[in-house]
């Protein structure tokens, strides 16, 4: 079986176990939602960071065990969560080319309203079950987490990265919040500020943590962790700046989010801040014309798009990106890892800076 197929064969068996606090009719809709989103979609990147993370230790000869396979498969549902919070934070209305959460919600609502069945307000009946739908995650996570079957210390220093990881992907979330409010007019220290929202709510979860839980879990040192954070903090920076250039300039039918959204909420990614920064006054008073107007059209976006080109935030974005993957397949060479599995994370860290979607 490929590395995917075992972490999803993890997910549905335990979510089938679920399945039977969440019967009839007013509580199962919750379940095939969450079914529905962690199995329908997703890269399992996070997965497969932990597991090459916990077998570039591995040298005693033996065959794969589950044991990382079932700990990434938890980092999934955790990372279930962010999105799920994230959507609704952001007022996002798909996620992998289908309804986020709190819209698909708001419309089972709106249906039933419109027979005569429910009353209230739609949008924030979806709204409140996507948060229980993301808390639930989480909860899930935890669950599954302590069931990977490392022995009792590893499991404990294990547990402690993936709790660090939580609160940094939530500290990292509360910052991306407050930028709303204080980036706008841009600036070396706008810039600064959407780093380290990139840093913590997406590049220490998604792998530097992985990699390190995946370490710990088969006995890794100290040295190893280090080197896995260095490795890790680089190419997760240099995956959500992918990110950021996906949210204005990939393909919607590959990414699953429309090219818009960022540009109509104004969204304070590093790529718009470094816009902000290097647009001269005449751009700038046409990007704040634009940026930000929840009514923007795609003729619209496509000239935030030609600014951000022309005045060199596009090229700064991707310089950065570059950089970031070289600084993390060197510290992965410096490694003492085993062979597949330097192979196979530098591999994953192509594949992080590099996508389309």
């Amino acid at each position: 079986m490929t590395l995917r197929v075992r972490v999803d064969t993890v997910l549905d068996g335990f979510l089938q176990e679920q399945q039977r606090m969440w019967t009839g009719q007013d509580r199962r809709p919750v379940w095939e939602a969450l079914r529905e989103f962690v199995l329908n979609g997703g890269k399992r990147m996070r997965p497969a960071f932990c597991y090459w993370g916990f077998q570039g230790v591995r040298r005693d000869g033996k065959p794969p065990d589950d044991t990382a396979i079932v700990a990434g498969a938890a980092l999934e549902l955790f990372h279930c969560f962010a999105l799920i919070h994230d959507d609704i934070i952001d007022g996002s209305g798909q996620r992998r080319g289908a309804l986020s959460m709190h819209e698909r919600f708001a419309a089972h609502h709106a249906q039933q309203r419109r027979r005569g069945r429910w009353q209230g307000d739609p949008a924030h009946f979806g709204r409140s079950v996507a948060l229980l739908c993301g808390d639930l995650c989480a909860s899930w996570a935890q669950q599954l987490f302590c069931r990977c079957g490392a022995a009792p210390e590893a499991l404990r220093r294990a547990h402690e990265l993936f709790a660090t990881a939580r609160s940094e992907a939530i500290a990292g979330e509360h910052l991306d919040v407050l930028s709303y409010a204080v980036n706008g007019k841009g600036g070396k220290r706008a810039v600064a500020r959407a780093m380290l929202v990139a840093r913590l709510k997406t590049a220490r979860y998604s792998i530097t943590r992985p990699l390190q839980i995946g370490a710990a879990l088969a006995g890794g040192d100290t040295r190893l962790l280090r080197g896995y954070a260095a490795a890790g903090d680089a190419l997760g920076e240099a995956f959500q700046l992918r990110d950021d250039l996906l949210g204005v300039f990939g393909d919607p039918d590959r990414t699953g989010k429309p090219v818009l959204d960022d540009l109509r909420q104004g969204k304070p990614t590093v790529l718009l801040a470094l816009t902000l920064a290097q647009a001269d006054r005449g751009q700038l008073e046409v990007l704040r014309s634009l940026v930000g107007n929840p009514d923007l059209d795609n003729t619209g976006a496509e000239t935030v798009r030609t600014i951000m080109a022309d005045c060199g935030a596009l090229e700064a974005i991707e310089s950065r990106i570059r950089l970031g993957h070289g600084l993390a397949v060197k510290a992965l060479e410096s490694l003492d890892l085993e062979v597949q599995a330097r192979a196979e994370l530098i591999r994953l860290a192509d594949l992080a800076a590099d996508r389309a979607h």
